[in-house]
C-alpha cells in the first residue's frame, strides 16, 4: 500500500472517530456546551486537559525548536511544565470551587463589575485568537505534506473538521474527543521516538537513549551531536548561548502564561467536585510528562539524523549530492517548507553556518559559497522524523494523525473559550440578559463558527513558527488574566479599579512591546522590524516580555487599589470562603 493511501486511512479514521464522538456527546444545553454539565470523570478530564494543553506547539514545533537551538530552548519545557504545576496548585481547585463557567465570569463576579468582565473578555479574545494561529499553522503544515494538498486547502479541511465536532458537541463533545486525541497523540509521538532511539543507541526508552552511547560513533550521543555541529560552524547543542536574563524571563512568561490560559482553566469547571479538580490536575501532569520527557530526545536524535543524512560518510567535508538526496527531502520540498539552492553549482548540498566567521575560511577552501539549505521550517521536524529515520509507512501515517490531533484538540478548546466568552459573558451577561437558553446556545455555535473562519484566515498568514506564535499568546495571558485571577483568589482587598487597571495596562504594555519589536505581528507577508537584541528595551526579547507585563499588572493593580475604595464586605467574605479547605467549617464543595 502506498504512503498516501496509508496517510489517508489513518487520518480519515481519526477524523471519523472525532466526529462520531461529537455526535454521540452532542450538547443539548448551555451547561453541556460550556462545562459538559460538570459530569466529567477526573481521569478523563486529565487526559482531555493534557490534549487541550499540548497543542501543535508541543507536538509539532517544540522538538524542532529544541533541535535547532539545543539547551537554550529548554525554556519551553521548563516554562510550560512549571506553569501547569502552578495552575494545578494555585488556581484550579479555587476556580472550580467558585463554580462559574468561564474565566471572564469569575473575574466579573469576583470584582463585582461588568466592566471587569468585559475587559477580561477582551483579554481572552486577544490571547485565544493569537494562540489559535499556531494551531491552524500546525494543521496546515501536517495537511500540506501528508495529504498532498496546499497549505490553504489543508487549513480549510481542518476548519471543517473542527466545525463538525466542536460546534455540535460543545465542551461535552470536545472533552471526549480530546480524550481520543490524546491517545492518538501520545502513541504517534512515542512510537517513532522508540524506533529511532533503538536505531541510534540500542535503548528502548528515548529518555534513556538521549544520554546513552551512539552506536555508530561509540561515544555519547550528545557528544557526537556537539562534535558534528561545531565542525559545521554551529553552536554546540548542549551549551548555553543565549542571555540567562532572557531565558529566565521567557521561562517565567511561559509559566505564568500557562496558569492564565482560559481554554485550560475552563477544563477544571467540567468535573463534579473541587477534589476532582485536584485529581484532574494530577492526572494531566502524568499524561503531559509522557510526551514532554520524550521531546528532548526527539529533537536531539532528529538533528543528528539530518546531519548524517547530508554528510553520510562521516566527514563534514563531503556532503551528499542533490540528485542523491533521500525521499524525505524530495517529499518535503514539494510543500515549500524545505528548499535547497546550489550556490556554487557543484551539485552537492552544503549545510553549515555561513554566518560564523571562524568557519568562513574553511568554507572558502572547500569552495562553498553559503548554506544551501535555504529553507528548513522547524515545524516539519517531528512530522518528518519517521521519514528521516526510514521507518515503516504506517509509522509515518501515525505521526500524521498525531500531529493533526494535537492541532485540532487545542484549537477546539480555544474556539470554545472564544465562543463562551462571546455568548455567555457578552450576550447573556452584558448585552442581552433576557436571552433564552436556546438562543444563547445558538449564539454560542454561531460565534464559534465565526471564530473558526477567523482562525483559518490567520492560520494561512501566520507571523512565525507555531511555537513562537504560541509563546506570544502565553506572554499576553501572563500579563493580563493571570494576575487578575491570582489577586482575585488570594487578596480580599483587591477591588474593581485595581483589577481592571492592571489588566488594561498589562495588555497595552505587552501588545505595544510586541508590535514595536515584532512589527510583522498580525500583518501577513511583512518582515520583522527591529527584532534584534541591540534594539530591545534593556535587552528583553518580545517573547519574554510577558513576565514583565505581569509584574506591571500586579504593580498597577496594587497602586490603584490603595487609592480606591475597598471591595464590599460580602465580596471579601466570598474570597475567604473559596480558600477554606473542604471539610472545614463553612466550606462548600460545589
Amino acid at each position: 500500500m502506498d504512503q498516501f493511501t496509508l496517510n489517508l486511512i489513518f487520518v480519515g479514521a481519526s477524523f471519523a472517530l472525532y466526529i462520531g464522538i461529537a455526535i454521540w456527546a452532542r450538547a443539548g444545553s448551555t451547561a453541556d456546551f460550556y462545562a459538559a454539565s460538570r459530569g466529567v470523570n477526573p481521569i478523563v478530564n486529565g487526559a482531555a486537559t493534557a490534549a487541550d494543553w499540548m497543542s501543535a506547539a508541543s507536538f509539532i514545533s517544540m522538538a524542532g525548536l529544541i533541535a535547532f537551538v539545543g539547551y537554550g530552548n529548554s525554556s519551553f519545557l521548563m516554562g510550560w511544565t512549571g506553569g501547569y504545576v502552578m495552575l494545578a496548585l494555585l488556581l484550579a481547585p479555587y476556580l472550580r470551587k467558585f463554580g462559574r463557567y468561564t474565566v471572564p465570569e469569575f473575574i466579573g463576579d469576583r470584582f463585582y463589575s461588568q466592566t471587569a468582565r468585559v475587559v477580561a473578555v477582551i483579554c481572552l479574545l486577544v490571547i485565544s485568537i493569537t494562540y489559535v494561529i499556531g494551531q491552524m499553522t500546525g494543521a496546515g503544515v501536517a495537511f500540506s505534506r501528508f495529504l498532498e494538498v496546499d497549505n490553504l486547502t489543508g487549513l480549510l479541511i481542518a476548519a471543517a473538521v473542527i466545525f463538525a465536532y466542536a460546534v455540535i458537541g460543545g465542551m461535552k463533545g470536545i472533552t471526549y474527543t480530546q480524550l481520543a486525541q490524546y491517545i492518538v497523540m501520545i502513541i504517534a509521538y512515542t512510537i517513532p521516538a522508540v524506533f529511532i532511539s533503538l536505531q541510534l543507541t540500542g535503548q528502548f526508552l528515548p529518555q534513556i537513549g538521549l544520554f546513552s552511547t551512539h552506536l555508530e560513533s561509540g561515544q555519547p550521543l550528545l557528544q557526537t551531536l556537539d562534535q558534528v555541529l561545531v565542525e559545521l560552524g554551529f553552536n554546540d547543542y548542549t551549551g548555553q548561548h543565549t542571555s540567562y536574563f532572557n531565558m529566565f524571563l521567557f521561562t517565567m512568561s511561559l509559566m505564568v502564561g500557562t496558569a492564565g490560559l482560559p481554554h485550560v482553566i475552563i477544563r477544571f469547571f467540567t468535573v463534579p467536585k473541587v477534589s476532582d479538580a485536584r485529581k484532574s490536575a494530577g492526572w494531566a501532569l502524568v499524561f503531559i510528562a509522557l510526551l514532554y520527557t520524550v521531546a528532548p530526545a526527539v529533537g536531539a536524535m532528529a538533528r543528528l539524523n539530518i546531519l548524517t543524512t547530508i554528510y553520510p560518510d562521516g566527514t563534514t567535508a563531503q556532503p551528499i549530492s542533490y540528485d542523491e538526496r533521500p525521499d524525505w527531502m524530495r517529499n518535503w520540498e514539494l510543500t515549500g517548507l524545505l528548499a535547497f539552492e546550489d550556490k556554487n553549482n557543484d551539485g552537492l548540498i552544503q549545510y553549515y553556518n555561513d554566518r560564523d566567521p571562524a568557519f568562513a575560511e574553511i568554507a572558502a577552501e572547500r569552495g562553498w559559497e553559503g548554506n544551501e539549505m535555504v529553507t528548513f521550517n522547524q515545524d516539519i521536524l517531528v512530522l518528518a522524523n519517521p521519514e528521516i529515520a526510514q521507518l515503516p509507512g504506517w509509522v509515518i501515517a501515525l505521526i500524521a494523525a498525531g500531529g493533526l490531533a494535537a492541532a485540532l484538540s487545542t484549537a477546539a478548546g480555544l474556539l470554545l473559550a472564544i465562543s463562551s466568552a462571546i455568548s455567555h459573558d457578552l450576550l447573556k451577561s452584558t448585552l442581552t440578559p433576557g436571552i433564552s437558553e436556546k438562543a444563547e446556545l445558538l449564539a454560542a455555535r454561531i460565534s464559534m463558527a465565526f471564530a473558526i473562519a477567523l482562525a483559518t484566515y490567520l492560520g494561512a498568514n501566520p507571523p512565525g513558527f507555531a511555537a513562537q506564535v504560541v509563546a506570544l499568546a502565553f506572554g499576553l495571558a501572563a500579563a493580563t488574566l493571570f494576575p487578575a485571577i491570582m489577586m482575585g483568589i488570594f487578596s480580599t482587598k483587591m477591588n474593581t479599579a485595581g483589577a481592571v487597571s492592571g489588566m488594561v495596562v498589562g495588555l497595552v504594555a505587552t501588545c505595544l512591546y510586541i508590535f514595536t519589536y515584532l512589527g510583522w505581528f498580525f500583518i501577513p507577508g511583512t518582515n520583522m522590524l527591529a527584532n534584534t537584541p541591540e534594539n530591545w528595551f534593556f535587552g528583553i526579547s518580545p517573547l519574554s516580555f510577558g513576565a514583565v507585563g505581569a509584574a506591571i499588572n500586579f504593580l498597577v493593580a496594587y497602586v490603584v487599589m490603595t487609592q480606591t475604595k475597598e471591595p464590599p464586605a460580602e465580596i471579601q467574605e466570598l474570597v475567604e470562603s473559596i480558600r477554606i479547605p473542604r471539610g472545614a467549617a463553612g466550606a462548600v464543595d460545589h
